[in-house]
């Protein structure tokens, strides 16, 4: 695939996980980025990172750089990591549970950061506050990949196929 091509499907799954971030910034704890990235992972193997990194850009210009911006610069391609090492995993709900224990996760791989920074002490304190959002965090994301993986990942792979062809996974 020419490299123009591959630039502007990297930026469109950009723009979608940053709209699909901002349409549910409402709903505590509910969003479509996790099961995305899971998804690009599996469709779309070479673009995830600049999609991801496209989208925190994105992300960063919108809401600001601040301390609070730099984990996500690890967390997601963890994500995206851990979707790549599993991707012969057939059962959506094997999908729905991986993206759950992501969300459940997510405070603690946050404060990674926060220990590097402030100590220990400070980046357990963080985490520790925050389990009540990562519980919170990890049903979302368990419920919304249990609905929406199969519809979107059929709607994915049709995407790919056009874009690509029937055989590649680019």
């Amino acid at each position: 695939m020419e490299k123009t091509r591959r630039i502007a499907l990297a930026a469109l799954m950009a723009a979608i996980l940053t709209v699909s971030k901002f349409a549910l910034d409402g709903l505590p704890n509910v969003e479509l980025v996790s099961l995305l990235i899971i998804l690009y992972t599996l469709e779309f193997p070479k673009l995830v990172l600049p999609s991801v990194y496209g989208y925190l850009v994105i992300y960063g210009l919108m809401n600001g750089f601040g301390i609070w911006w730099f984990p996500q610069l690890y967390i997601w391609p963890v994500l995206a990591g851990l979707a790549r090492a599993m991707r012969a995993m057939r059962p959506a709900w094997m999908w729905a549970v991986l993206s759950g224990l992501f969300g459940l996760s997510y405070g603690a791989l946050y404060a990674v950061s926060y220990a590097l920074m402030n100590g220990p002490p400070a980046g357990f304190a963080w985490w520790v506050t925050g389990i009540p959002f990562d519980l919170a965090h990890g049903a979302g994301n368990f419920v919304v990949a249990l609905v929406l993986f199969r519809p979107l990942r059929a709607g994915l792979r049709r995407a790919r196929e056009g874009v690509f062809g029937a055989q590649t996974r680019d």
